[in-house]
């Protein structure tokens, strides 16, 4: 595959425009260029400026609002309701974060459930928000049906991520964004691609059974079987059920009916630690967490330990500098 590199800030503005033209308002556009490109600094290409050809074609369809009216409602203290109106995830997911950091700021915590939205992109750029302001950060989404649920043969649930951030002293944040499925669809395809196999686990064909061809793949699998389904569910019930919106296999799906409007739910949490402990004291015991896990002697067949999110913030460090790498068909699309 030819790829080719190019600066964030030309792919954030090719990935707006292209979406501008598509007759998105141009505020929701930068917003959701802004999500891609923060996806593709990480190496965490399935979520960057790739995606941008599909949104461009849900909006042609008339799948997503290109000018929605997002709203919010406080429902008390911490919590809260934004409504999307049917627009892009990415802009309701950060105007839900932004108000549950408001209200963690002011009253130690915040909540706040999305509905009526799309597809939002990498959660890791809204929990990254939360713990830059030094907050804790949590954030959950539900996805269209492609996971079996453990013991089971036909999809049932969505790789449904989840993602944590919590601030340090010195440090990087701590991030964590992973998806409840052993792997994303997208290392199956790659596997197709190039002709391997891939290990039992990732997924399974139209008996639940594992598979190491991934040209056999039907569904997919839940990472550490009965523990990361019994995870998925939990996501599901938050960013599904609490935010009144569908669940599992009801949820319509992102590559189908591009004309139909998603009706997806998110769930964010953000948490002020100086409601707790002495925020110091804290961030301070966070730098030694990290350097003391990173200083833990390593396995055989590895060089050191890296602490979760780490590999994605030095990819992020470094892509900052020479530019990120994207598929050239990825480039002509948004050049065209």
């Amino acid at each position: 595959m030819s790829t080719k590199v190019i600066q964030a800030e030309e792919a954030k503005h090719l990935a707006s425009k292209k979406l501008q033209e598509a007759g998105l308002i141009p505020e929701h556009a930068e917003k959701v260029a802004e999500v891609l490109v923060h996806a593709d600094l990480r190496n965490v290409n399935s979520h960057g400026v790739l995606r941008t050809e599909h949104y461009v074609n849900r909006l042609n369809a008339g799948g997503i609002n290109p000018n929605a009216q997002i709203t919010f409602k406080a429902t008390g203290p911490v919590t809260g309701i934004v409504d999307g109106d049917d627009g892009f995830g990415h802009v309701i997911g950060d105007v839900a974060i932004n108000h549950a950091i408001e209200m963690a700021r002011e009253n130690g915590v915040g909540m706040v459930t999305a509905i009526n939205s799309s597809h939002c992109g990498a959660l890791s750029y809204f929990v990254q928000k939360a713990a830059e302001a030094n907050l804790i950060g949590m954030a959950m989404t539900h996805t269209d049906k492609l996971v079996v649920p453990f013991g089971g043969r036909a999809p049932f649930l969505g790789t449904n991520p989840i993602a944590y951030g919590v601030p340090a002293k010195t440090k990087r944040p701590y991030i964590l964004d992973m998806a409840t499925s052993n792997v994303a669809l997208g290392k199956i395809l790659q596997a197709r691609e190039e002709g391997k196999e891939i290990p039992a686990g990732w997924g399974v064909d139209e008996n639940g059974a594992a598979v190491t061809d991934p040209n056999k793949v039907v569904s997919l699998s839940t990472f550490g079987g009965p523990k990361g389904y019994g995870l998925s569910v939990i996501v599901d019930i938050f960013s599904g059920l609490l935010a009144g919106a569908a669940f599992g296999p009801h949820i319509s799906k992102m590559y189908g009916d591009l004309d139909k409007k998603r009706k997806l739910g998110h769930y964010f949490c953000v948490i002020n630690p100086s409601f707790f402990t002495d925020i110091d004291e804290f961030l301070e015991q966070m730098d030694r967490m990290l350097d003391e896990l990173q200083e833990a002697p390593p396995a055989p067949g590895f060089d050191r330990v890296y602490v979760p999110g780490e590999i994605e913030q030095l990819h992020e460090e470094r892509n900052k500098e020479r530019g990120i790498e994207i598929a050239a068909s990825v480039y002509e699309f948004l050049k065209k």
